[in-house]
Parts: structure tokens; C-alpha cells; sequence
């Protein structure tokens, strides 16, 4: 079993930065992938960034490359998210998710592959 819990939304302007973090408890192994997720009302939930836990390879949905990037501190158990240049449009509960393995990398994007999930995080982007 694995517990997730996100921590560091908040309300920011347009065009500013925050870091989520997400703290893992229990059995990370490494071949876990783990993942952030956002979801806005009314809209489906989906994939912004995953990262590989042994070798930290590194997932991007198109809108966000550039601007997030997504890291793992393994001594921590801990994975960040650090979004700069936000927009109001990417108002959304974000959410940490962790699988065990992905049968193909091509995956990443899929919640449905993510066996473990956190509370989310509200991040409000807004003047």
C-alpha cells in the first residue's frame, strides 16, 4: 500500500509560480511511476506530469513543458511539482497518483493506470 498527500496549492496571479509537493508513505519500489494529475469542474481529470522513481525520466503534457517541472527527492519520499508562468485556465484540483509499473511508457497519461491517489490540492490562479 502506498498514501499520498499533496501539499503547497494556494491562490496565485497569473503569471506567478508554485511548488506542489507530494509526500509517499509505504513501499515506493523502483519501478513506480508516479504522476500529477489536475482536474477542473465540470472537466475530466487530466494527465500534466509523471516521473520514473528509479532513473527519474520525465513525462510532460504539451500545455505545460517549459514552464512545470516535475522532480522526486527518493531520500524523502517525496515528489514536487514546480509550476512558473500559471494561467487561469489551469485552475484545478491537482492530484498525486502512483503506480507500480506502466506496461508501456506511452501509458503515463492514462489515470486509469494509477493504482493510488492523494486527496488533491486546490491551485487557484486568478486576480
Amino acid at each position: 500500500q502506498v498514501q499520498l498527500v499533496e501539499s503547497g496549492g494556494g491562490l496565485v496571479q497569473p503569471g506567478g509560480s508554485l511548488r506542489l509537493s507530494c509526500a509517499a508513505s509505504g513501499r515506493i519500489f523502483n519501478s513506480h511511476v508516479m504522476g500529477w494529475f489536475r482536474q477542473a469542474p465540470g472537466k475530466e481529470r487530466e494527465a500534466v506530469a509523471a516521473i520514473s522513481w528509479s532513473g527519474g525520466s520525465t513525462y510532460y503534457t504539451d500545455s505545460v513543458k517549459g514552464r512545470f517541472t516535475i522532480s522526486r527527492d527518493r531520500a524523502k519520499n517525496t515528489m514536487y511539482l514546480q509550476m512558473n508562468s500559471l494561467k487561469p485556465e489551469e485552475t484545478a484540483v491537482y492530484y498525486c497518483s502512483a503506480v507500480p509499473a506502466l506496461p508501456q511508457r506511452r501509458l503515463w497519461a492514462d489515470p486509469g493506470q494509477y493504482d493510488y491517489w492523494g486527496q488533491g490540492t486546490q491551485v487557484t490562479v486568478s486576480t
